[in-house]
């Protein structure tokens, strides 16, 4: 038999079982995503994310947990900040620092989990 038309299959190591936790993830970023234009959605990808962190404990997706959970309470602590500072005008100020932070912090999510790399702490 020629070498050249025999293939060797390669072997799968199964499936991967981070995978629909990957899709979670991402979902939870596509809620905090769309909370810049519906507002709410970032509670739901908050509870999304409480829901599903045991099962990605040890996984290179907790890190993207964590990430969300605290990009959500931060964003959360700090608007409340704006708007008890707004009577005095710097409240917008924040907001407006506020919501680029939040912007970042989602595409910078989103993108690695698109490469399918952790996140760390910035």
């Amino acid at each position: 038999m020629d070498e050249s038309t025999h293939k060797v299959q390669p072997v799968s190591a199964g499936p991967d079982t981070t995978d629909p936790l990957k899709t979670t993830t991402g979902f939870v970023y596509l809620m905090q995503a769309l909370s810049f234009i519906l507002g709410v959605t970032s509670v739901i990808g908050v509870v999304v994310n409480y829901l599903r962190l045991a099962e990605v404990r040890g996984t290179w997706l907790e890190s993207h947990f964590v990430w969300q959970i605290r990009t959500f309470w931060f964003q959360l602590l700090w608007g409340l900040v704006g708007l008890a500072t707004s009577v005095f005008l710097i409240g917008f100020l924040v907001w407006g620092v506020v919501y680029f932070w939040t912007l970042y912090r989602v595409v910078k999510g989103w993108l690695n989990l698109a490469e399918e790399r952790p996140m760390y702490a910035d």
